[in-house]
C-alpha cells in the first residue's frame, strides 16, 4: 500500500508539472516572435529576399505589346472602369490601396467574418504583413525588366492612390504588387477558412480589381501580379515558420467564431460596393 501511494503522490506532481509546462507554453505561443522592418513600415518577409526579388523576370511573359489584340483589350478594360470614379466602388478600391497597418488588416475581414487585429489575431495579423513583403516584392524583377508605364500617363485621368501621379510613374505598372498581394492574401485566408474560401477568393480577385478601378495598372497588370501572388504562396508552404504561423491563425480564427466575435468594418456598404461592376 505504501508503494502504491508513493508512485500515485510522484504521478500528481508530474501531472501538475506538466500542466503548468502546458500553460506556460500556451501563454508563450499567443504571441508571435518579434520580426525586425525591412524598411519602415514592412516587416522582413518568411522567404529569401534575393529570390523573389528577381523571380517574376523569369516567370512571367512580356506585357502586351503596342497595337496587339491584347494591348486593346487592356485599354478598353481601362476606359470602362473610368466610369466608376467618384462611385462606391473607387472609394472601396481606394481603401484597397492603403497597405499600411493597422488599415490593410481590415481588407478581408468582411469576407472572413471575424476582425483581423493585432490585438484579437496577432498571428494572422502578423502573417499579412510578413506575407505583403514577400508578395509585393516578387513583383519586381519584371517591374525592372519590363518598366511599363502606368495607364494614368495615357489617359490622363485621376487616380484613387494615397501616392501622388509622379511617384507612381517612377514604380514601373507590370506585374501589380498590389494584386499579387491580395490574391496571395485570398490564398491564405482560404487555407484558414475553407468554409468560405469562395467568398474569400472573390475578394482576392476585387482586391486586384481595384488597381483597374483606381486608373494606376492595366488588367494584363492585375493578372501578371495575381500569378505572382500564388507563386509566392507555393514557395511559402516550403517554409516551416510560415506553417507554423499558419497553423496559429487558423486557432485564432476559430476561437474567435466561437466566440461570435463580428469584423468592426460596414460590411453591408463593402458588399454593395463590390457589385457595382465596370
Amino acid at each position: 500500500m505504501m508503494h502504491l501511494k508513493k508512485w500515485y503522490g510522484l504521478w500528481v506532481v508530474f501531472l501538475w508539472l506538466s500542466i503548468i509546462a502546458g500553460c506556460a507554453s500556451g501563454a508563450a505561443s499567443r504571441t508571435p516572435a518579434s520580426v525586425p522592418e525591412f524598411r519602415p513600415g514592412m516587416l522582413t518577409g518568411y522567404l529569401d529576399m534575393k529570390t523573389i526579388v528577381g523571380s517574376s523576370a523569369a516567370l512571367v511573359p512580356p506585357p502586351p505589346a503596342e497595337g496587339s489584340a491584347a494591348r486593346s483589350s487592356d485599354e478598353e478594360y481601362s476606359k470602362r472602369n473610368l466610369a466608376l470614379r467618384h462611385t462606391p466602388r473607387w472609394d472601396l478600391a481606394a481603401s484597397d490601396d492603403n497597405l499600411k497597418f493597422p488599415e490593410a488588416a481590415g481588407a478581408f475581414s468582411c469576407v472572413l467574418n471575424v476582425p483581423i487585429t493585432e490585438e484579437q489575431t496577432p498571428y494572422l495579423y502578423m502573417i499579412l504583413r510578413r506575407t505583403l513583403t514577400d508578395a509585393g516584392l516578387s513583383t519586381y524583377g519584371a517591374k525592372n525588366k519590363y518598366k511599363r508605364p502606368r495607364p494614368f500617363l495615357s489617359n490622363k485621368e485621376d487616380i484613387c492612390s494615397s501616392y501622388t501621379k509622379e511617384r507612381m510613374a517612377k514604380d514601373w505598372s507590370y506585374p501589380s504588387g498590389h494584386a499579387a498581394i491580395g490574391w496571395a492574401w485570398a490564398l491564405i485566408l482560404a487555407e484558414i477558412s475553407p468554409e468560405q474560401a469562395d467568398a474569400i477568393l472573390a475578394r482576392g480577385l476585387a482586391f486586384g480589381d481595384s488597381r483597374n478601378v483606381c486608373n494606376v495598372h492595366w488588367q494584363s497588370d492585375v493578372l501578371a501580379g495575381r500569378m505572382m501572388g500564388a507563386a509566392t504562396v507555393a514557395r511559402l508552404h516550403g517554409d516551416p515558420a510560415f506553417l507554423a504561423d499558419l497553423a496559429a491563425a487558423r486557432a485564432e480564427v476559430a476561437a474567435l467564431r466561437a466566440k461570435g466575435a463580428k469584423p468592426a468594418g460596414n460590411c453591408a456598404a463593402e458588399a454593395a460596393a463590390l457589385a457595382i461592376q465596370p
